[in-house]
């Protein structure tokens, strides 16, 4: 991912959309739901990739859905100077599906997701058996209220710049 900032018009916001909304879809028809040519379907989403606003092309995965429906946000107090190792030994639990360097009063924030409360305590166990983890805190996921979205918030901003394409229109 690039760190550069990558500002949108309301153009890159209609292609994201339009992504969303039909993740399957290809550039001829991006360009028939936007109304702009196909290669400016093109170049727009090169650019969006190469500056990182689109991270990846997975496909969405349920983890519920997917077999793992007890989940759990865990946040860790690690040792002084222990990122690194922390971050190494996180990546080694398959459980763990994200993790945060925080401020406030703990350091690390993690969502774990396992097929049984069995499972999770067993996660729990070898999260805290890190020798760089001095305590942890969880609180289980007991439903999910406002799932994992970004177009609202790209909507909020308000271009800097307008959109390169003189032919798009907005419906």
């Amino acid at each position: 991912m690039n760190d550069a900032n990558c500002e949108l018009d309301e153009l890159d916001v209609a292609l994201l959309t339009a992504l969303s909304e039909n993740p399957r879809v290809g550039d001829l028809e991006l360009s028939r739901l936007t109304k702009v040519a196909r290669a400016t379907v093109q170049s727009r989403l090169k650019r969006l990739t190469e500056s990182g606003v689109i991270s990846d092309w997975d496909p969405s995965v349920d983890a519920a859905a997917a077999g793992f429906p007890v989940q759990a946000f865990v946040t860790l107090e690690i040792a002084q100077g222990a990122l690194d190792d922390v971050a190494a030994d996180l990546a080694g639990i398959p459980h763990v599906l994200e993790a945060y360097v925080t401020t406030g009063s703990s350091d690390v924030l993690c969502k774990v997701a396992t097929p049984s409360h069995q499972e999770l305590q067993a996660t729990l166990v070898r999260l805290n058996r890190s020798a760089s983890v001095v305590r942890s805190t969880s609180v289980m996921v007991l439903s999910v209220l406002v799932p994992p979205r970004i177009l609202p918030l790209l909507r909020t901003a308000t271009p800097t710049r307008p959109g390169r394409a003189p032919a798009y229109r907005r419906t």
